[in-house]
């Protein structure tokens, strides 16, 4: 199976600055994910919840919905980790903490890939894409939030939701190695993954 990665040229466009904070940001009507983070020993490091935009991604919304329910999500790394980028999750076949995850990134569901949603919300800090290969309708079930501004995604990828809350947890994600793509050793990861409606 390809890659999910965000093309890698992109990377290099991404500015380093972090962003202060998310001024104007609301929880509008979900449902919403609610992710609690915890580092490579188990500690919790607190919670993140995401909005999501089931209006504008229906068909992504709905995937990640029933993928949260079934507790695919519980337990998968956050594999991939740019500062001033990124935070890549969501590798449910390859991506359970305590197993070997040096392919996460490369895996989705059991699912179906999903055909391409792009609409007119741009990627800010806090904004949620769905990951995919070089191929426009390959999101599955790996997803990224952005821990800065990023708009030279727009319309490139399918945004799914925005962080509401949790943007200190989100910002203390462990970092991957910028010369590896991202890749983080010993990742933080979701222990467990609820769905509020």
């Amino acid at each position: 199976m390809s890659s999910k990665l965000l093309i890698p040229a992109l990377i290099l466009a991404a500015g380093a600055a972090q962003a202060e904070g998310l001024p104007g940001v609301s929880d509008g009507p979900g449902p919403n994910l609610v992710i609690e983070v915890a580092d490579s020993a188990g500690q919790s490091k607190g919670k993140i919840v995401l909005d999501l935009y089931k209006d504008k991604a229906p068909k992504h919304v709905e995937r990640l919905v029933t993928l949260a329910k079934s507790g695919a999500y519980d337990g998968v790394v956050f594999h991939r980790v740019i500062d001033g980028f990124m935070a890549q999750t969501g590798d449910v076949a390859l991506g359970k903490q305590g197993g070997d995850t040096t392919r996460a990134g490369m895996g989705g569901s059991n699912m179906p890939d999903l055909q391409a949603e792009f609409n007119d919300v741009s990627f800010q800090a806090g904004t949620v894409g769905m990951a995919r290969s070089q191929d426009p309708n390959s999101a599955n079930s790996q997803f990224f939030i952005d821990l800065a501004p990023a708009t030279f995604l727009d319309g490139q990828y399918t945004v799914v939701g925005q962080l509401v809350d949790g943007w200190e947890v989100l910002n203390a994600v462990k970092k991957g190695d910028p010369a590896a793509n991202g890749a983080v050793i010993d990742p933080d990861y979701m222990i467990k993954v609820t769905v509020q409606e």
